[in-house]
């Protein structure tokens, strides 16, 4: 097993597993330190492609590829969390994979993922895992409704999950359960849904992101908002609440912990081990981005400064706002726009963002408001 965790110097190459806008962010951020880059993704010109030194165009689980990977690059590292769980473990006993396997694991599955948070003494929703209808019956009757239901794998920006309200709504999550085991949340009536990005380097160093508010349209971030309107003590019981996690579960690189406020007690919601769309309003708004963090971190160079240099809002950009042309659109001078080179404008598809700056979030919203192509009520999401 090479695993020294040794630092990794300028000049090096990175290699990431998935090539979309996140591993392109990163891309981005390590060129500018002096890495070079290499990317495996099933997609032929993946938006991380576009910019790699090296591209790989393979299947994640394809090992012949991993391996062609490993050995053009000094480090691995991976930009989401359904990547084939063997082909990692191979990385990592072959190759230097410092984020390892075990915290990829307990994120993939969220029975494991719940279960890892509450022995931190961390609080969650009430839940239950089915794998039956009759299972998911008695768990919503035992649970109560309004509940959510969500497949235990996979599953993102809405997808795999359903919310039961009334009788119709169980019935439709039957279908759920054709993909394997389920789990049965329930309701948290909360004020505001959070995130803290944290960053730990194999050396120990642990560094947090200010504390972000996050709000969602049809289950897919909206916004984001830093800082957080909450008060400064809630804003520290965040940060605790993801250092106590992120040293509990051995983290090394970025973990993102989205969060509920109900009557300032915290509940964590779910984990994503690797950067993160509500982390994005660094790139312009902190000293450090969550992607130059990244890098430092799996490099195991000394963490960056997260110091927020002013209050900033993040808005992501989905394929319909993109007719009929984005230079229509009068928002472009006021904010700084990021498109991810993805070939393919779809309904709902996060195809870029845009930050914008200014002295105070509720002026940036006040502005935002005023723009009919995000004036649809936003919802939070669960």
């Amino acid at each position: 097993m090479i695993n020294l965790y040794k630092k990794v110097m300028p000049g090096s190459t990175i290699g990431i597993i998935g090539g979309g806008q996140l591993g392109r962010m990163m891309a981005i951020a390590a060129r500018a330190m002096g890495y070079k880059i290499a990317v495996l993704d099933p997609t032929p010109n993946s938006p991380c492609g576009q910019l790699a030194d090296i591209e790989i165009t393979a299947p994640y689980h394809d090992l012949d590829s991993i391996k062609k990977l490993a050995n053009i690059s000094d480090v691995i590292t991976y930009e989401f969390e359904n990547i084939d769980h063997q082909a990692l473990k191979w990385l990592y006993e072959n190759t230097y994979l410092p984020q390892g396997t075990e915290l990829l694991r307990i994120t993939q599955d969220r029975e494991t993922e719940k279960n890892s948070i509450n022995e931190l003494g961390i609080k969650v929703a009430p839940f239950a895992i089915v794998n039956t209808k009759a299972e998911l019956d008695q768990a919503v009757e035992k649970i109560g409704t309004p509940c959510i239901i969500k497949t235990c794998r996979g599953g993102y920006d809405g997808k795999g999950q359903q919310v039961v309200r009334i009788h119709e709504d169980k019935v439709a999550a039957y279908d759920l359960l054709t993909t394997g085991k389920c789990i049965v949340e329930g309701w948290v009536s909360f004020e505001k849904e959070l995130s803290v990005i944290i960053a730990r380097n194999p050396s120990g160093e642990t560094k947090t992101l200010p504390l972000a508010e996050n709000i969602h349209k049809d289950n897919i971030l909206h916004q984001t908002i830093v800082p957080a309107r909450v008060d400064a003590q809630v804003a520290e019981k965040a940060k605790s609440v993801a250092k106590v996690i992120a040293d509990g579960l051995g983290l090394i690189g970025t973990l993102a912990v989205e969060m509920f406020l109900v009557n300032d007690e915290i509940y964590v919601n779910e984990l994503a081990p690797r950067p993160h769309n509500s982390g994005h309003y660094s790139i312009e708004g902190c000293v450090t981005s969550q992607f130059e963090q990244h890098i430092r971190a799996v490099c195991n160079l000394p963490l960056g400064d997260t110091t927020l240099l002013t209050p900033t809002v993040m808005v992501n950009l989905l394929g319909e706002h993109l007719e009929p042309t984005l230079e229509q659109y009068e928002f472009l001078g006021k904010g700084k726009v990021h498109l991810y080179g993805k070939e393919e404008a779809k309904l709902k598809r996060k195809m870029g963002h845009i930050t914008f700056l200014g002295e105070d979030v509720e002026e940036i919203l006040s502005d935002l408001s005023q723009l009919t192509i995000w004036n649809e009520k936003a919802e939070v999401k669960q």
